[in-house]
Order: C-alpha cells, then sequence, then structure tokens
C-alpha cells in the first residue's frame, strides 16, 4: 500500500499532538488542584514560574536547530513533554509539580521554533504558505475535539478520567514524533568550514536588523492574540454584565472560523506580497480592539451582545489574515544556515507576552478597561505600519509569495 504523503503525515501528526492538547488545556489549574491538593492560587503561581524558567528552552533550541535539523528537535520536545506527562499521575506536592511542569514547558517552549523550521525543511515557496494554513486550520480542529473530549470525560464523574486524560496525551505525543520521525527533509548541510551551529550564530541573528525588526513589531500583535484567553472574558462579565456562557461562544466562534476558513484565505493571500497581508491583519486586530472599547460606552443589552459577536469576527478576521502569512514571512527572511536561531528569537516575541500577558492586560484593565483596548489598538496600529516601512529592507522571496515575473519587454502591469 502507498505510503501517506511528507505533507498528510505530518497533519496527522499535528491533529494528533493538538487534539491531546485539547484535552489537558481546559482543566491543567483544576487537574493539578485535584491531584495535589493544592489551592487553585498556588498551583498557578507554580505553571506560571515553570513557564517562565522554561524560556531557556527556546534559544536552545534554536542551536540545536541548526546542529542537528528541525526533526530531531520537535521529536526530543515530543517526548520530553510525554515523560512529563507520564509523571504528572504521581504528584503528591508542588515541588515535584513544579519539576513535571518544568519538564513539559521546556518542550512546550522549545516547539514554536523547531516546528517552524521544520516546515520550512519540507515545504517550499507558497507550498510553505499553504501548509502553514493547514496546520492552523487543523490544529485549531483538533483543540476543540480534544475539549469536546475532555468534556465528555469528566462528565461521566469518575477521578480516573483525570489520569486517563493526562496520559492520552503523553500517548498522543509520542505518536505524534513517530509520524514526524518518518518524514523526509532536504535540509542543506552547512558550508564547508562554517562554524555557525557552533559559536557566534545570535550575533548573527542581533546583525540582522530587518529581523530583528520584524520580530519586535510582532510583540505588541502577540498581546492582542493573549485577548480572548485573559482580557475578554474579564471584560465580558465584569465590565460589560454579560453571562458567563457568552465566553465560551465566542471562543467557539474563533476557533471554528479559523478551523473553517484559514486555508482558503491563505490560498486567496498567496497572490499578494505577505507584508502586505500582515501588515492588513494588524490593522484589522486594531479595529476589532477600538470596536471592544467602544462596546464599553453603552449599556448591556442586545445591541452590545451583537456588537461583541460582530466585534469576535473582526478579530478573528485579523488572525485569519496575519497568522498563517506572518509565520511564512518569518520562515522566508530567517537565513537558511542559522534559521534555527533566527526563529527561536522570532518566537520570543510570542513567548514573552504570551508569558506577561495575565499579568500586564489585567493591570491596565483594572486602571481602564477602555484605555487597555485602545492601547491594544495602537500597539497593533504601530506594527501594521512598521511591517509596511520595512517591507523594502526584507528579502524579496519573503516579501513574493510567487517569484516576480522576468522583464519580457511587455507593458509592466500594476502589481498586488
Amino acid at each position: 500500500m502507498r505510503k501517506p504523503s511528507s505533507h498528510v503525515r505530518y497533519m496527522v501528526g499535528m491533529v494528533v499532538d493538538a487534539t491531546g492538547s485539547g484535552m489537558y488545556l481546559p482543566l491543567s489549574l483544576l487537574y493539578f488542584h485535584h491531584v495535589t491538593g493544592l489551592a487553585i492560587t498556588q498551583v498557578g503561581v507554580i505553571m506560571t514560574a515553570a513557564a517562565v524558567v522554561g524560556l531557556v528552552s527556546n534559544p536552545a533550541a534554536g542551536m540545536l536547530i541548526d546542529r542537528f535539523g528541525a526533526r530531531t528537535v520537535v521529536i526530543g520536545g515530543y517526548v520530553v513533554r510525554a515523560a512529563g506527562f507520564c509523571v504528572y499521575p504521581f504528584l503528591d506536592d508542588g515541588t515535584v509539580m513544579f519539576m513535571a511542569v518544568l519538564l513539559v514547558a521546556l518542550g512546550d517552549m522549545s516547539f514554536p521554533p523547531a516546528i517552524q523550521s521544520f516546515v520550512a525543511e519540507i515545504a517550499h515557496g507558497t507550498d510553505r504558505d499553504k501548509l502553514l494554513a493547514a496546520q492552523r486550520s487543523l490544529r485549531n480542529a483538533g483543540m476543540g475535539m480534544g475539549g469536546l473530549l475532555a468534556g465528555a470525560a469528566l462528565a461521566l464523574g469518575s477521578d480516573s478520567v483525570y489520569y486517563l486524560i493526562v496520559l492520552s496525551v503523553a500517548v498522543g505525543y509520542l505518536v505524534a514524533a513517530a509520524l514526524i520521525r518518518t518524514i523526509p527533509t532536504d535540509r542543506a548541510a552547512p558550508p564547508p568550514g562554517a562554524r555557525i551551529t557552533r559559536k557566534g550564530g545570535y550575533r548573527l541573528v542581533a546583525r540582522n536588523r530587518p529581523f530583528m525588526a520584524l520580530s519586535l513589531l510582532n510583540v505588541p500583535t502577540a498581546f492582542g492574540y493573549m485577548v480572548l484567553s485573559v482580557s475578554l472574558p474579564v471584560y465580558l462579565t465584569q465590565e460589560l454584565g454579560a453571562s458567563k456562557s457568552l465566553v465560551g461562544v465566542l471562543y467557539a466562534v474563533n476557533t471554528v472560523g479559523i478551523a473553517l476558513l484559514q486555508i482558503p484565505v491563505t490560498r486567496r493571500l498567496g497572490a499578494y506580497r505577505r507584508t502586505r497581508a500582515v501588515a492588513l491583519g494588524a490593522a484589522v486586530f486594531a479595529a476589532s480592539f477600538g470596536f471592544f472599547a467602544v462596546l464599553g460606552a453603552f449599556p448591556v443589552g442586545t445591541a452590545v451582545i451583537v456588537g461583541v459577536f460582530a466585534a469576535t469576527m473582526v478579530f478573528t478576521a485579523g488572525e485569519l489574515l496575519h497568522g498563517a502569512t506572518a509565520s511564512a514571512l518569518v520562515a522566508h527572511t530567517a537565513p537558511e544556515e542559522t534559521r534555527g536561531r533566527h526563529l527561536a528569537v522570532y518566537q520570543l516575541s510570542w513567548a514573552v507576552p504570551i508569558a506577561l500577558a495575565p499579568a500586564v492586560l489585567t493591570a491596565l484593565m483594572a486602571v481602564s478597561a477602555t484605555g487597555m483596548w485602545l492601547l491594544l489598538a495602537a500597539g497593533a496600529a504601530v506594527s501594521a505600519l512598521g511591517v509596511l516601512r520595512l517591507e523594502r529592507h526584507l528579502p524579496e522571496p519573503a516579501v513574493h509569495p510567487r517569484p516576480k515575473p522576468e522583464p519580457t519587454g511587455e507593458p509592466a502591469t500594476v502589481e498586488s
């Protein structure tokens, strides 16, 4: 029987991975509270501390990717996370919990630069954009499926369900690792005599000013991505007085929208410059945040609820324009010889906002909810303008999904 293509095996691995994550993430705090007896606040502090310490695996992953290849690091991260989840059923105090969660955090933080580098090794040109879009779509679907499975399992009311879920996640990681291991890559060998994989790699990244600027411009947008999980639930329930059940519905609107529309949207964006799509996505984010800010001026009612749904759909449109295209833009901008280090630096522009968002966004909201939304809107707008200004300094293959046609003497056509 004919073996499935590399891209099919890759996507199956991503779905298995995401389904396991979707089963675990909604109940992570509850799980550790259940098995250790610690207060929810103590569990939260331990998990945050482990995540912050786990950031050290990001630069380490960059060096390992450049030396051993992305596939090795992806597989290693899966195995490390599986080992951590296998320990979870045996936790009995905060210290052991911290060590186990740290083990998983190290694998989690190494994953983004490793998987982006891996995609860059197995897909090129517009195929890379399409694969990243399919990955975002199917991972959202897998996360949703995992959440439904976890909800159904917990409805059984058995304590053993908690252990079954975490062990299922561990098995899922090992299955994903086995699938990734079967996928060949076309990673180029380093030039003769080159020592880029050992010393000076991050100095090379620091000297790549366009890439560093692209990474810094992503920081305000990355904070914006966190509003669905951090800001919006609090804003809806405490500022607008909406029902808590609305939070889950809005999350479903976003998740289903990405799952259904990411592939066709990215296919259409293939005709345009990646920088323009990324900038437009950030601008649409800014519009959605402005929309949320305006809603706070009105008393809760049907009109406000409809407005919340509209603002969430605008936010989802920004994510569809920005997400996969930004990943492709960065992967094409990073030089192949030090791609791992470059992508590790870029992923810090996601990891740091993700770690800081709960504290920063809730503090801003305590001062002024409207001010928080307007500040997020301003940050996204600056990001959009910055990417447009940076466009001429980026490599042409990164900006243009399809190679520009050679001059033929024909009258020039207007470029998208």
